[in-house]
């Protein structure tokens, strides 16, 4: 059956046979439900039904909760190459949706004689694990980042972390001087890890001209040029910026 000719009511038929065999007695349209399976000892599980995952079927299954603490949504099953690709690609997140908001999650396979019905996922009550590591990380980067450099929701533009106006202190420096060693730099930014910065040199700005001597590249001025803002900012005074800086602004 082709999927331009699938109907949701078509899932209905596998999922309501899965869950008779299950021991749950099962209905259709109960007050706005699209299934409704009840037990004899009285559980209880509501399924909402949808062709593809999306935000509409979401939120309608957020909604049953209200109604029932077992909340299926279900949809059918990829049934071409292209759709089960993107299908492995994006189960995980769905996965992990699903599960944040006590969801279980059902995909119902059309495509064989015998219908398919797998349950992805069962809902449970959902208790994000902290992680210390990750909190300490944002904590320490929060305290580390000079100022406000960003703009929230930007795309497509490279974000200045601590560790760029770190590397932008360490390239500010040497922008007036031939070369300096890291000991007169670490003095002269007040970079604590500039000799670390330097000897990884992530962003290419950085050249060594001797053991423990660094000189300012080219890519490093150009770059440096071009993030006149973000230099401004770490500085103290407008004529403490390189003199090309200050020629560009």
């Amino acid at each position: 059956m082709s999927s331009s000719t699938l109907k949701e009511t078509d899932l209905y038929p596998a999922i309501k046979a899965y869950l008779e065999s299950q021991d749950y007695e099962v209905k259709s349209e109960i007050n706005d439900c699209d299934l409704v399976a009840i037990k004899d000892d009285g559980t209880q599980i509501i399924v909402e039904l949808k062709l593809k995952f999306s935000l509409e079927l979401i939120l309608q299954g957020v909604e049953r909760l209200a109604l029932a603490d077992d909340v299926y949504i279900a949809v059918l099953a990829p049934n071409t190459a292209t759709k089960r690709s993107n299908w492995r690609i994006k189960r995980k997140g769905y996965l992990k949706l699903c599960r944040r908001l006590g969801l279980g999650l059902i995909t119902v396979d059309l495509s064989k004689q015998q219908q398919q019905v797998c349950v992805l996922l069962d809902p449970a009550p959902y208790t994000p694990r902290k992680s210390k590591l990750k909190q300490s990380r944002l904590v320490k980067e929060f305290k580390s980042r000079v100022g406000d450099p960003n703009v929230g929701g930007i795309t497509r533009t490279k974000i200045i972390t601590a560790y760029r106006q770190d590397a932008l202190r360490c390239a500010y420096g040497l922008a007036n001087n031939e070369s300096m060693s890291v000991k007169d730099l670490k003095l002269k930014t007040g970079v604590g890890k500039a000799a670390a910065i330097l000897q990884k040199n992530y962003y290419g700005w950085f050249e060594r001209v001797a053991r423990g001597v660094y000189s300012l590249s080219a890519q490093g001025r150009t770059d440096l040029e071009a993030n006149v803002e973000a230099v401004e900012s770490l500085c103290v005074t407008a004529q403490e910026i390189p003199r090309q800086l200050t020629n560009s602004c």
